[in-house]
């Protein structure tokens, strides 16, 4: 079972589950993705997703821009086009990120 299942499970489909568990365990986790986002220039937008306030939107273009190595090789196992996934993954990683940085802290670091 994946880091999201439980999370997103009904709401999303397991495939768009399935390539986010992917993404997020492929840079690190929780604080890799932020990190990773925070790098090129989305630190705000991130910030807003840890936070408890309202989460910003990301767009598809930026997610591929960001990931998009890691977006190909997943939509590519996946029979999807980066595009599409990119653009699933831009519309559930702040939620998703939301839900797993309760209280707006982001979880320890694995040992």
């Amino acid at each position: 079972m994946g880091l999201l299942d439980g999370i997103l499970g009904g709401a999303v489909g397991a495939t768009v589950v399935s390539a986010m568990n992917s993404l997020i365990q492929q840079h690190g986790g929780v604080q890799g993705i932020v990190t990773q986002l925070e790098q090129q220039g989305l630190g705000n937008t991130v910030k807003s997703w840890v936070g408890t306030g309202p989460n910003q939107p990301i767009s598809p273009e930026q997610i591929h821009q960001v990931f998009g190595g890691a977006i190909t090789a997943i939509a590519t196992k996946l029979n999807m086009s980066p595009q599409e996934l990119a653009a699933k993954i831009s519309q559930h990683l702040p939620g998703a990120i939301d839900q797993l940085t309760p209280n707006g802290t982001l979880p320890a670091k694995p040992a």
